[in-house]
């Protein structure tokens, strides 16, 4: 039996589906930020565009969700020059950027071993990306966007200096159990609820962090505290405190509606002399206890599965 089946083709010129990098590419890419998010294996905000640095402009800033810092993007729809390496560095240092990318349609092989370089210097301290830019069709089809990475941190690296600067395994000694946990985490939830994080990557820190619909630095966060407990919670954040503040009273307003769809109580926590709020669930548990890692994972799942939808229509 013959199968017909179309052939997935490159678009040879990029400019005939974005015209132009600052006004085509550059917007698409800010409303399209799941694309990038997807190739980079991170969650992220892309927040605004041609951002003033002093008198120069960077592409697009917003947020790594995944890491807690400020992410800049360096577009252009032409092969790597300099240039764009010298802006992408000054950008970084004028932001406080941890998390750098700079896309292309193709890296010079000096480019791509300077973000390795970077990447080296940096240890755990920052993540220096490289993303080819190429768009695909079948046939007659809209043109799809395909984004490849060809540079990017070395994790082990950055782990070994991290566990060098404090002498094992992070402060706690638990570094190796906080990797182990969420990544079995992340693989339970890219299978069960993949709409909730692009991430793929864990990390050795008693926290990981998921997107939440309300715009800003809120996030959905998922831990384990102090005194061997675990917790679910929307964190509320911005940099104006008196916004958080306003938002949490409003979602506070509402509490017995919010708790009613999430079928029992939260904790309210307004955490005076923080910028930030949250709201939260709370249950015992310790990532030392291996044998319950199933049992934990199924309650941080139903925990946001009921959080998220009890707090998501007021979003």
């Amino acid at each position: 039996m013959k199968l017909d089946m179309a052939r997935l083709e490159v678009v040879d010129n990029l400019r005939t589906v974005w015209a132009s990098e600052a006004h085509d590419f550059t917007p698409w890419l800010q409303e399209n930020a799941d694309t990038l998010a997807d190739a980079l294996g991170i969650d992220l905000e892309l927040t605004a565009c041609e951002q003033p640095v002093g008198p120069f402009f960077v592409d697009i800033i917003g947020r790594d969700l995944s890491h807690d810092c400020v992410l800049i993007v360096e577009n252009q729809l032409t092969p790597t020059d300099h240039n764009h390496l010298g802006q992408l560095v000054m950008y970084a240092a004028n932001t406080d950027a941890a998390t750098i990318v700079w896309m292309a349609p193709s890296f010079r092989d000096e480019h791509r071993q300077a973000i390795a370089y970077l990447n080296d210097l940096a240890g755990d301290k920052a993540r220096y990306f490289a993303v080819e830019i190429a768009a695909v069709r079948i046939a007659d089809s809209l043109p799809a966007p395909l984004f490849r990475v060809v540079g990017q941190p070395n994790e082990s690296h950055a782990q070994a200096s991290s566990a060098a600067k404090t002498g094992s395994q992070g402060s706690s000694g638990k570094g190796a159990l906080y990797m182990d946990f969420w990544t079995r985490f992340l693989d339970r939830v890219h299978a069960e609820r993949p709409s909730w994080t692009h991430s793929r990557k864990p990390n050795a820190s008693n926290w990981i962090t998921m997107p939440s619909p309300l715009k800003g630095y809120n996030a959905y966060g998922v831990s384990f505290t102090l005194g061997h407990r675990m917790r679910y919670e929307l964190y509320l954040d911005d940099l104006d405190g008196d916004e958080v503040k306003n938002r949490f009273a409003a979602l506070l307003a509402r509490r017995a509606e919010i708790e009613a769809a999430f079928g029992g109580e939260l904790s309210w926590e307004e955490l005076p002399g923080r910028r930030a709020s949250r709201i939260a669930a709370y249950r015992d548990g310790d990532v030392s206890n291996i044998a319950e890692y199933d049992d934990y994972i199924d309650w941080f799942i139903d925990a946001g599965t009921r959080l998220r939808a009890a707090l998501d229509p007021y979003a």
